[in-house]
This record gives structure tokens, sequence and C-alpha cells, in this order.
């Protein structure tokens, strides 16, 4: 860890935050933009992503930032979490700052607002972090590439887990794309336990008082075991209030997730033995990579890497090793040529670009709540990891 620049790090991503909008001087610059939710509801996502693919790019260049001696430049942009903002900043950056490709965005809105973008100005889009199926599947196009896991991901390892025969489930989701689309993905994924009824609440929403009662309602007089399966980002999430309906006493129905960011996972301390399955958390993978990542954060932030710095992060590693292979060249062609069935290492393990639709292969983790004293937030100890071939993700483009 000693040879790598961390503090060279810290001094580009306070230039990069200082002059978002900066454009590289020097002719042969590799240009990045990051286009995620520096502000808005997804702000807390965006900028772990940002810090990852920071990292990510200094430990993957060997603290150089250059690749074949072009150096990289990362051109920050803030979509605030809004389709029109994302859409209309990707093509500024491909059309006016000469970008060679682009990473982000946050939010699964502004991605499929963005795809068409890339498409006209042929240019890669690496989406990282947003979920929704449709981003790799019938929206997809094929300058799109995805290291974040996707709504299938996550529906068929959480359906791995709660898949069992008697097994009566209602389903808590936000009304946008990533919601629907995993309420979907995890539907298709189940083949034993019967989703019962599904529930629909805005984004935004704070008072869940009636939306749970309705999953309340559809769930308790339900025999065998009960789940309220939750699809949820954001700043408010639904756990409190599921916590304050005291849900397993009063009516046997437990609560059932997938991972999140650690304030997110404060609330998860209510519900030991709460099980779920999860795209990262810092303690669970055993690599090179992610020793590396999780080093440099405490070193930097003196607190772990967080879900979305370890997609960041992923990002990086895909775009060096494809830029290594093209020996730096950025060619669209020859990007595609060589992401398509690439595999690259990650702070989650070896990832694989699909050559049917540039989604990203990768294992998750089924997870059990562990209320530690030592730390803040409900632990996901590790159950078992969830290897990519046990998933069966489907293709959803018409490729």
């Amino acid at each position: 860890m000693q040879r790598r620049t961390w503090v060279a790090l810290a001094a580009l991503a306070a230039s990069a935050l200082a002059t978002p909008f900066a454009v590289a001087q020097s002719k042969g610059d590799i240009k990045i933009a990051h286009i995620y939710s520096r502000t808005g509801p997804l702000e807390a996502y965006g900028k772990q992503t940002q810090t990852g693919l920071l990292m990510g790019l200094d430990y993957a260049t060997n603290g150089t930032m250059t690749v074949n001696g072009r150096k990289i430049v990362v051109i920050e942009k803030d979509d605030q979490g809004k389709p029109d903002v994302g859409k209309s900043l990707l093509a500024t950056a491909y059309g006016d700052d000469k970008v060679d490709l682009a990473v982000g965005p946050t939010s699964s809105a502004v991605a499929l607002a963005m795809l068409p973008v890339a498409e006209e100005y042929k240019k890669i889009l690496l989406v990282e972090p947003a979920v929704a199926d449709a981003i790799t599947g019938d929206k997809w196009n094929k300058y799109i590439f995805r290291t974040g896991r996707n709504s299938s991901q996550d529906a068929a390892s959480n359906a791995a887990v709660a898949d069992q025969d008697g097994v009566s489930i209602a389903t808590l989701a936000q009304d946008y794309a990533f919601g629907r689309d995993g309420i979907k993905a995890f539907k298709e994924a189940l083949k034993k336990a019967k989703v019962v009824h599904e529930e629909y609440l805005p984004p935004n929403t704070t008072d869940f008082t009636a939306g749970i009662q309705r999953v309340v309602d559809q769930l308790k007089d339900k025999p065998g075991r009960k789940f309220i399966a939750v699809v949820w980002a954001g700043a408010t999430p639904p756990f409190n209030a599921l916590a304050a309906q005291n849900l397993k006493q009063r009516y046997g129905i437990d609560v059932a997730t997938g991972g999140n960011i650690l304030p997110a996972m404060v609330s998860y301390k209510q519900f030991p033995g709460m099980e779920g399955a999860t795209y990262y958390y810092f303690g669970i993978p055993k690599n090179p990579v992610n020793e590396a990542m999780v080093a440099a954060h405490y070193k930097q932030f003196k607190s772990p890497p967080d879900f979305f710095t370890a997609g960041g992060f992923s990002a990086a590693m895909a775009i060096v090793t494809a830029l290594k292979k093209t020996n730096g060249e950025t060619d669209s062609n020859k990007l595609i040529a060589a992401m398509e069935g690439m595999s690259f290492d990650t702070p989650k393990g070896k990832m694989t670009f699909r050559k049917e639709d540039h989604q990203a292969l990768q294992s998750m983790y089924h997870f059990k709540i562990k209320a530690d004293p030592a730390f803040a937030w409900g632990v996901p100890e590790l159950v078992r990891e969830i290897k990519p071939e046990e998933m069966n993700i489907p293709v959803r483009n018409k490729r």
C-alpha cells in the first residue's frame, strides 16, 4: 500500500470537486465524464461512487493515473437526480467536453433518460450504480455497459434467501423504475413462495402508516411464514416505521430486504436475525482488491468504504482493464470489442461483462443481521456467497 499515492488521489478529488466542468488541456488525455447525484435525494450514493471511482483509478494505474502514457482526467457533473439534467449533461460531455466515455448515473430514472444520448454520440456509458433492469434490458443499446448489479441480480439473490414452500410475501417498494423493476424481477425469481400483495409508495414518502397497514392487512391472517420484502433507496427508508409496528410479535410477520449504505443500516439493528442478500459490505469479500480499498478508505476517511464506494471502484477497474487491452485507444468500437466478455478484478472479486447485454455478472452475499454493540449499524454477517453461476439472470434486451 505504501507505493500507492493516496495523497495525490486526495488532491485530485479536491481539484475535481472545485472545478467540475474543467476540460483537460492536454490533447492526449483520456477524458472521462462522471455524471452523478452530487446533490438530490440520492446524494449519499453518488458521493460514495465518486470516492470509489477516483480511488479505483488510482489503484488500477498504480498511482500514475495514466494508461499507455495517456493521462486520465475525470470531469464531474451533478445531475441532481433529475432525468432532464442528466440527459443534457451527458450530451454536453460528449459534444462539448469531448470526453472519451462516461460513468454514471446514480438514479435509474436518470440513466434511462441518458441511454439514447450514448447511442446518438456513439460513446460508451458505463452505468454505475443505477439498477433498473430496463437499462440493460429493453432500453439498452450497444454503447451501454454496467458494473452495478441490476434488479434481477438483487431479486435472484434475495429470492434464494426467501423462496420456500408455504411462505407468503408482501412487497413494499418505491413507485419508480428502481422499485417496480425490482419487484417484477423478484416475483419472476420466486418459484415456491407466493407474493400476496404489492405496495408502491412515492419515492420521497416519510409517513408509511397507510402503506404498512395495507401490507399487514394482506399478510396477517396467512398461515405459515410471512415476510414483508422491502425494495427502497434513498434517505427515507421505511424500517423505523416497520420496527415501530412490532410486526413479529403481533402478527408473526418478518421483514426482509437487501443491503444498503451504512447510515441506512442503522435501522437494520432493530431486526436482529433479519436475512437478505447484499451487493457489498466491506467486511465480507476476501480478496486483495477489497483489502486495498478498505485500507485506503480508512487511511483517507478514518471509516470503512460503503456500498457504492465498491461500485465506483469496480467501474474504475473495468475502465482501466479495457484501456490496457486497447493499449490506451478510446475508439468506441475498440472499447466495445475489448469489453464484451471481459473479466476484471473488483472489491467483490471477479466480474465479467456478459456479451449479450453488457451486464457485469458478479457474486451476491446472503447475510443475516447481527446487532453488534461495536457498530452503529446492523452488521450483515455472511451466510454464503451466491456465485454468478447460481443465479439465472435473464437477458432482457432484443439484441
